[in-house]
């Protein structure tokens, strides 16, 4: 059998280098995974049986502009060209301890390699031997798995989880890229081995939850965190969103599953991964606020406050970059009612003008995380949400163009109030300014200097101050 692929030139040019070498040779894991599912890779794995730091040095030799990395620690090297990564390893045999996920690892053969892989998916082979160039190996029935979209450990799983648990998180990251399922021994593997994600570093967790949150459809991933008790572990703020109170028979909805929906909205229309987690976190604090009034029944006030100043300590615990993408997340979750508001009520030119100001050059980003946390079932409700939505939507477009309030910085700033009024740094400087800013908003003056300086001029004379 021989694959299309392997037909590039790059393939042969490996065969002969093997054949050279008098050593054997395999195309492996994800290049042949993805192939059979016509998916893109450009990241290539080739286990060779013995050393293949020297195979690999010989191809970069042959490859005009390409670069070449030895990784001793890990055995590894590394070939890069414009096109494709391709890493040699030689074959090898794996034994766990306990404490840790990073396995003894020793020459092995053929088998000993395809055995250690995480699943049947990714331990298929193409040999580059000459005599058997383009065969496939596939001892695992990885192919059948392929077509009937199952995810299954070419071993016992419960060894394969409790050996390296990344391997539970990889499976159900998988499942949601793929739209596999994971065979009922596998999940069950994952259940009864989940406290053993534990061992594993919060990045590399965190990292599969990237992945997961940035598939088509990443409700499937994270409800199979739920169902396997690892979300509970790994992310105990989202989890506690599950659950439904009744309390003289008014109930409120399940939050997990209304967040989820959201987040699958938003993905419809969006890759950016900040602007998913937004959708994930904004309603992470229901649960802290909820409480049960005779009168409304549940409420959750202040969620989107509380939830902003959540944002920080969940960012830090998953390892999440506490930089300007973090603020990005914590700007949404605080400002994701602000639309909905509005829609409910008389949409006021001062009301847009200080939603446009604190949300800035994020306006768009937040009316479609508004739009996708849109979920009621009912129909006249859902018509009625988004044609208020649309007013939001227009008047938002004319007061932005009659007042340039995105991004905007008022005409006063508090270099000019000190100058004018020959003061330092202080409590004046703060209530002329603000009060200056907020005439603006409510629309008392115009947004320009000549009226915002005969304000702040009027407030000065209010406060005692005179101009110098």
């Amino acid at each position: 059998m021989e694959s299309f692929f392997i037909q590039h030139p790059l393939f042969r040019q490996i065969s002969q280098l093997v054949t050279e070498q008098n050593k054997e040779a395999y195309i492996i894991g994800g290049y042949v995974r993805d192939y059979f599912l016509k998916r893109q890779s450009k990241d290539i794995d080739i286990v060779v049986l013995g050393d293949g730091i020297q195979l690999a040095k010989k191809l970069a030799e042959q490859l005009p502009g390409s670069d070449f990395a030895y990784f001793k620690n890990f055995g590894t090297a590394m070939v890069k060209t414009a096109d494709y990564e391709i890493e040699f390893v030689g074959a090898r045999k794996e034994s766990y301890n306990h404490h840790s996920r990073k396995p003894k690892v020793e020459p092995g053969t053929l088998d000993d390699d395809l055995l250690r892989r995480d699943f049947t998916i990714n331990a298929l082979a193409i040999n580059l031997s000459a005599g058997h160039f383009g065969e496939l190996l596939d001892p695992f029935n990885g192919l059948h798995d392929l077509h009937n979209k199952i995810i299954r450990t070419p071993g016992n799983p419960e060894i394969t989880y409790s050996d390296d648990p990344l391997r539970m998180m990889r499976a159900i990251r998988f499942a949601t890229q793929l739209n596999f399922i994971i065979e009922e021994q596998s999940l069950l593997a994952i259940k009864t081995e989940k406290e053993r994600i534990g061992i594993v570093s919060k990045e590399r967790i965190t990292d599969e939850l990237n992945k997961i949150i940035l598939s088509p459809k990443p409700s499937v991933g994270f409800k199979l965190l739920f169902d396997t008790g690892l979300l509970a572990l790994i992310f105990p703020e989202l989890n506690k969103l599950y659950g439904v109170e009744n309390v003289n028979g008014k109930s409120h909805k399940d939050n997990f599953y209304h967040t989820l929906e959201v987040l699958d909205n938003i993905s419809e229309h969006t890759d950016n991964l900040w602007l998913r987690w937004a959708a994930l976190l904004h309603d992470i604090a229901k649960p802290a606020t909820k409480r049960y009034d005779v009168e409304q029944g549940w409420t959750f006030h202040g969620h989107e406050d509380k939830g902003s100043r959540m944002v920080p300590h969940i960012f830090r615990q998953l390892k999440l970059p506490l930089n300007e993408k973090m603020k990005y997340v914590q700007k949404l979750v605080l400002l994701h009612l602000r639309p909905i508001v509005l829609a409910k009520e008389t949409v006021t030119d001062s009301a847009v003008r200080r939603l446009l100001f604190e949300a800035g050059d994020d306006i768009d980003d937040l009316m479609m995380l508004c739009q996708a946390d849109i979920t009621t079932k009912n129909e006249y409700k859902k018509i009625r949400y988004r044609n208020n939505f649309n007013l939001v939507k227009t008047k938002l477009k004319e007061v932005e163009e009659k007042d340039r309030i995105r991004n905007w910085q008022p005409p006063v700033t508090g270099e000019l109030i000190m100058k004018t009024f020959g003061i330092s740094p202080g409590k004046n400087v703060g209530i002329i300014k603000d009060f200056v800013r907020e005439s603006i908003l409510d629309g008392h003056i115009g947004n320009n200097y000549e009226e915002a300086y005969q304000l702040m001029l009027r407030k000065g004379h209010e406060l005692g101050l005179h101009p110098c």
